[in-house]
């Protein structure tokens, strides 16, 4: 399906009406709570008070400075003209006056400041995550890339210079352990290539577009049945079409990974149900499995890049779940959604996330 894409000047422009929305309905609110009072009781007492509120309402919703200052401008301005005594005219004589508009103007600085300090450290601790995952990246990639590609070279060069010893049970076993290698190597770099796009300003990085979530998954278990016929997979989905707003190579393989995860990692696994869920704004989906289940004591740390082991050291034996984890949760995050991975009751484990359901055209 197709849709819009947002560039950064498109998300500049929609944040800009966002704030002159929010700043004239909030003022345009408390007018009409002015005007209610107003019929109920003579007294303008209470109007400073409300619009005092209005600014800092609209400073914590805004971004920057100007709305909150421009708002306390109006407020002061509308308070003199429209709600005190003489009516319907400016008298900036009035007693009180400079300190209501001073209150205003110090309320919408300090709100606006602290809210800047908000966004700035948010923007950091983003930031700071992204830096870490690349580190851990680095880490793994330096190790885990090497390891492939020693036995892929290893194999090949044993079929090519002792083919002639070598039995044909024995050469095709090589060829095999070769092509999971090279297989391996192809989901690595995807993923690499993912953490690429989806880098910094994350949500700019995007492309998104209106998708059906049932033709996500139904291209994810068309891949996965061609790679492993030996698992079962059973697929969930809800009779109404899901729409979300994605891009949908991203969202396919963070499905693929979850899948590919429970192959590779899942002990005595022999079946994967894949189960989609509608909620009020959001679709879930749920990767489960009838393995083992995950080590408790590395469920808090699974999606960080690299993983703990019950010893406490870095687990490079389990090179693809780390890494292929730690893409799936930047690319879920990213779309605005949420994921998390858990031990089933019964047995076996289940990761599940979230995205937001496009809003319908009607």
């Amino acid at each position: 399906m197709k849709g819009f894409v947002f560039t950064k000047a498109d998300i500049r422009v929609l944040r800009l009406i966002i704030n002159w929305a929010i700043t004239l309905a909030i003022l345009a609110v408390a007018c009409l709570i002015c005007s209610a009072i107003k019929h109920i009781n003579s007294s303008d007492f209470y109007v400073p008070m409300v619009f005092v509120l209005a600014v800092l309402i609209i400073s914590l919703l805004t971004d920057g400075y100007f709305y909150g200052v421009f708002s306390s401008f109006v407020s002061v301005v509308g308070v003199n003209w429209a709600f005190t005594y003489p009516y319907m005219k400016l008298d900036f004589s009035i007693y009180g006056y400079p300190t209501t508009f001073l209150t205003m103007l110090t309320v919408s600085l300090v709100i606006s400041t602290l809210t800047t300090r908000v966004h700035e450290q948010e923007k950091l601790r983003h930031d700071t995550e992204q830096a870490q995952l690349r580190a851990n990246l680095l880490r793994a990639v330096s190790h885990d890339l090497r390891t492939p590609l020693t036995s892929i070279v290893g194999s090949i060069s044993t079929v090519i210079d002792d083919g002639g010893n070598l039995s044909e049970e024995q050469k095709q076993c090589m060829l095999i352990d070769a092509k999971e290698d090279a297989e391996w190597l192809i989901r690595m770099v995807e993923n690499l290539l993912s953490i690429t796009r989806i880098s910094g300003s994350a949500t700019e990085n995007i492309q998104k577009s209106p998708e059906l979530v049932e033709e996500i998954i139904g291209d994810c278990v068309t891949k996965f049945k061609k790679r492993n016929t030996q698992v079962g997979l059973k697929v969930k989905v809800p009779d109404t079409p899901l729409t979300v707003c994605v891009d949908a190579m991203l969202i396919e393989q963070v499905i693929m990974n979850l899948l590919d995860n429970a192959v590779h990692h899942a002990e005595g696994i022999s079946e994967i149900c894949v189960n989609v869920t509608e909620h009020r704004n959001f679709v879930q989906v749920s990767v489960s499995d009838n393995g083992k289940g995950i080590d408790p004591h590395i469920l808090n740390d699974i999606f960080k890049g690299q993983l703990i082991a019950a010893d406490g050291q870095c687990a490079d034996s389990n090179k693809f779940r780390g890494i292929g984890l730690a893409v799936c949760k930047s690319i879920i995050i990213a779309h605005g959604g949420k994921i998390s991975a858990d031990n089933l009751p019964k047995g076996g484990a289940v990761f599940r996330f979230t995205l937001p359901l496009e809003e319908s055209e009607e």
